[in-house]
């Protein structure tokens, strides 16, 4: 198989909302391999862990070049990360390539997809509530077991469905480390990500799951997106980027593990209204208008008929 120009156009578009937020890689592209371009759902993981090989460190390098990684962090992470990433790249191995087998790998998907966007919802809450946080990078006090555990649980669920370094980890990090600033956290993460995406697509390569025409369409269409988006980010509104890639995350664990598609339809319809009943009562848009002053008018100018000519 070739590269795909919509699999290309689909990837870019991922990557663009990834190097934008930080966020999001695994559990928007293997869902849009897996729903719009029929990929079966093991090789789509796969494929798309050998492809984040090229397409992490371009958002990690970003972060390093600005100082909002901390090194000892990413140090502990992947010590728990990597071995266990192996181990779910095996274990996706032994369900096999049957229906049933395919079928139990959806649920697994769908599971840690509403897991990522019960994780970003709570992110958001936290954020709202803590404001700006002040520490620095190099001023956190490590918690060596907390962190290596956080490494473990998100390698074994990458390893096994290509999604967690972005939703799901990085949520874990912000209740061991509230001080850390979401910027730095999305650092350390991505950065964390590089050596666990890498063995995880070695697992891959090594079971025999990955497509590679499907990886290097993705490489195409992500790595340069990746990079712009990376560069607008901290022009991008990201408050507005980060609910859309919730509804898709939350959408697609939904019809993962079992939901119709008319009970999903009126659910994510449910969910829009609810969305946009908060910000209307959050924002209260109509106060902001009667609140607004009068304009004051300009004072008449003076007639000058008594002004001598010279």
């Amino acid at each position: 198989m070739g590269l795909n120009g919509y699999v290309v156009i689909g990837s870019a578009v991922v990557g663009l909302l990834v190097g934008l937020t930080g966020a999001g890689g695994g559990a928007l592209m293997t869902p849009m391999l897996i729903l719009l371009f029929s990929v079966k759902p093991a090789a789509a993981i796969s494929s798309d862990l050998v492809a984040a090989v090229v397409m992490r460190p371009v958002g990690a390098i970003v972060h390093l070049r600005k100082g909002t990684v901390n090194l000892r962090l990413v140090g502990l992470m992947t010590l728990g990360s990597v071995p266990m990433a192996f181990l779910g790249s095996y274990l996706l191995r032994l369900l096999g390539d049957t229906s049933s087998s395919q079928k139990n790998v959806e649920i697994l998907l769908g599971a840690a997809l509403l897991a990522g966007a019960a994780a970003m919802v709570v992110r958001f809450v936290l954020d709202r509530k803590s404001g700006p946080r002040t520490a620095k990078v190099a001023e956190v006090r490590i918690r060596p077991v907390p962190t290596v555990l956080i490494g473990m649980t998100g390698g074994l669920i990458v390893g096994l469905t290509s999604v967690g370094s972005g939703s799901l980890m990085i949520v874990l990090l912000l209740f061991a480390y509230p001080m850390l600033s979401a910027g730095r956290l999305v650092g350390t993460d991505l950065t964390q990500a590089v050596p666990l995406t890498a063995a995880a697509a070695l697992g891959a390569l090594a079971f025999g799951h990955v497509e590679f025409g499907v990886t290097a369409s993705i490489i195409v269409g992500s790595v340069p997106a990746v990079l712009i988006g990376s560069l607008l980010s901290s022009r991008a509104p990201d408050k507005y980027i980060r609910p859309a890639i919730t509804f898709v995350i939350l959408a697609s664990g939904l019809k993962y593990v079992g939901v119709g598609t008319y009970p999903l339809g009126w659910a994510m319809g449910g969910a829009l209204v609810a969305a946009g009943g908060y910000w209307l009562i959050r924002t209260q848009p109509w106060r902001r208008r009667a609140e607004e002053p009068a304009p004051v008018p300009e004072p008449a100018l003076e007639p000058l008929d008594d002004v001598p000519v010279t």
